[in-house]
């Protein structure tokens, strides 16, 4: 979504992609959003969707956020108790789906981006983990495409835990091949037949090559011509905004 559809967080403005999405739709095929967007809710997302004209359902929208709160479920088959390093949008997601949050001896370590971290909060963090609870990474990007470009994203702030607390994450969102092998379950399909849009190569292409589903790169988020021309990874086709894929439909 951010980078692709639109950009910004606090002023989020639209990109393209309208006709795009209407397209894919009416002609039979499934469209889904993947967001490593913990900030908000999931039915907040996809209602900044819809005010921007999308014709997305609520189902065709996954967040680490949702994924996250899943995921607990799923590996622990009960409600957890967690600590939260991470802002409104995952606690309610976390919530929502029973978990409880808790600042002593907590089952996991829940994190995501944090715009209202500091060294106190981490600190606690990292002697949470040393107690025995684990460490559960909403999404591992470096950067997220933010109102005046590229800003911070959780990535650099679950590093530094696994180095506090010596020990290893489980990652949700992308690059993590999970929330694209749930996407390809909805859309009861296989990757062979599935495209990744997206506009970071550390995230959206490396999490789909992972899961070997095709990819495109749009250049009006992360990347630059510069940034791709450095990357090892190259991504089948590139474009400078979403809109110009109404040619290849």
């Amino acid at each position: 979504m951010d980078g692709v559809l639109s950009v910004g967080k606090k002023h989020p403005r639209y990109l393209g992609g309208r006709s795009v999405v209407s397209r894919i739709k009416s002609s039979g095929k499934k469209a889904y959003v993947l967001t490593n967007d913990s900030t908000h809710t999931r039915k907040e997302i996809h209602q900044r969707l819809q005010n921007f004209g999308f014709s997305f359902s609520l189902e065709d929208v996954l967040t680490s956020g949702y994924l996250t709160a899943l995921y607990l479920t799923q590996r622990f088959k009960r409600s957890v108790s967690f600590l939260l390093l991470g802002e409104r949008g995952l606690l309610h997601e976390l919530l929502a789906a029973g978990h409880r949050e808790s600042d002593q001896n907590p089952d996991v370590v829940v994190v995501g981006l944090d715009r209202q971290l500091n060294y106190a909060k981490l600190d606690h963090a990292q002697r949470v983990l040393r107690g025995g609870s684990s460490l559960v990474g909403s999404y591992g990007g470096a950067v997220y495409m933010g109102d005046q470009g590229p800003a911070l994203s959780a990535g650099p702030i679950i590093k530094a835990l696994e180095y506090g607390a010596n020990k290893r994450a489980v990652m949700i969102g992308k690059p993590s091949p999970r929330m694209f092998q749930l996407a390809l379950q909805r859309a009861e399909t296989r990757a062979s037949r599935a495209v990744m849009i997206g506009d970071q190569i550390e995230t959206d292409m490396l999490g789909a090559a992972r899961t070997r589903v095709h990819t495109v790169l749009v250049l009006s988020g992360v990347e630059t011509r510069d940034s791709l021309q450095n990357s090892t990874l190259k991504p089948e086709l590139v474009i400078e905004n979403v809109d110009e894929l109404k040619q290849y439909l």
